[in-house]
């Protein structure tokens, strides 16, 4: 059975949600339903996969109609951290080159101080 661990904090303007485990077709609800929540008070959020070990299509879906929705409204959705062995899905579909992507948290947050994405 998959496992999904999901938390979240904030730092500064940005809202951080980490992931860790499987994003698959049976824990990507979970991933919704917590993107969902933390769209309607953040206009910035950035997603945590370091600790991601599967990312299938279903959960891809997820992040990308979050990163619409927030975009649409004026907002920015970043991941970071995805490592391409577990998140192969990303480059595959090519998602990796037009969502916003950093190497880590930190980088990302920098870049969300400043003007501009990533």
């Amino acid at each position: 059975m998959a496992e999904l661990r999901l938390s979240s904090e904030s730092r500064g303007e940005s809202l951080i949600v980490s992931a860790a485990g499987e994003l698959d077709i049976v824990t990507s609800r979970q991933l919704d339903d917590l993107l969902t929540r933390s769209r309607r008070q953040h206009r910035r959020i950035v997603i945590d996969l370091a600790a991601v070990d599967f990312m299938d299509t279903s959960s891809l879906a997820v992040i990308v109609g979050h990163w619409k929705r927030l975009q649409a409204a004026g907002g920015e959705l970043v991941l970071a951290g995805a490592r391409y062995r577990y998140t192969k899905t990303l480059w595959i579909t090519g998602l990796a080159e037009r969502l916003p992507m950093y190497g880590d948290v930190e980088q990302a947050l920098a870049a969300g101080d400043g003007a501009g994405t990533g």
